[in-house]
């Protein structure tokens, strides 16, 4: 049994590495204009990163399945609670990857940009571990709980949906629309905490107070800049590039 658990680890390591490069290479473009949407006044590669970040979500998934229940077949409910547990195990490691990611996104190309050895060297030498490489941190845990709650749910669900008519061995396209359909979930759900995400990990300075107070006065400061919209800075690029990632498929 322990072999077998080991195994199915290591299956879901390699999975995540493999959906990690996949999304990078098919959604960065998309996730850039994403972000410097969310970060504008007006409006090194993350290859590697990203590749560990989804290593390490579709482990966590996989371990929080097995936590919950000993059956192969979650309830949606389930689901949700391993898609959240999943997440909050996530934002560990998604935190500081998406935090450089960010301030590497914010550069424009000018000859004063820097290299991501640079952006690293200058918080951690300028804010220490906590406020400057885990900067963010529970504002990703706040972000990752109920998006991967929402993700596999609505993955599964579709995926169920789909068997009902065509069986268990379903065809790619709907393997691939059922991740798109949790692709959609997942932004719908992280929103608009991933804007605040953003804006707190680009700011020059850490945020004060509690994580509660700091998240409540960046929401404000967004209303009050942008109107509610701002609330939903860059959620379009997001929704597309989600649907092009291929997690959902991969993760069958």
């Amino acid at each position: 049994m322990a072999n077998s658990i080991n195994l199915e680890t290591v299956n879901e390591l390699i999975a995540g590495s493999v959906g990690g490069a996949a999304q990078v290479l098919v959604g960065h473009p998309l996730d850039t204009i994403k972000t410097r949407a969310q970060i504008a006044p007006s409006m090194a590669s993350p290859l590697l990163g990203i590749a560990g970040v989804n290593s390490l979500l579709f482990a966590a998934y996989g371990a929080s399945r097995r936590i919950i229940s000993p059956f192969p077949q979650l309830s949606l409910k389930e689901t949700a609670a391993a898609g959240a547990m999943a997440g909050a195990a996530n934002a560990v490691l998604a935190s500081p990857v998406e935090m450089f990611k960010v301030r590497m996104q914010g550069q424009y190309g000018a000859a004063t940009d820097k290299r991501l050895r640079h952006v690293v060297g200058d918080m951690w030498r300028d804010w220490g571990f906590r406020k400057g490489i885990m900067r963010g941190y529970w504002v990703t845990v706040a972000r990752e709980i109920p998006a991967y709650a929402g993700f596999y749910t609505a993955f599964e669900f579709s995926k169920r949906k789909f068997a009902e008519k065509y069986g268990p061995n379903l065809p790619v396209w709907c393997l691939l629309t059922s991740g798109a359909t949790g692709g959609i979930s997942y932004w719908l759900t992280s929103y608009p905490l991933d804007v605040v995400k953003s804006r707190i990990q680009l700011r020059a300075e850490p945020p004060k107070g509690t994580p509660v107070q700091y998240i409540a006065h960046e929401l404000k400061a967004i209303v009050v800049e942008g109107g509610f919209a701002g609330l939903l800075r860059g959620l379009s690029p997001s929704l597309i590039r989600r649907q092009v990632r291929l997690d959902g498929s991969l993760y069958v």
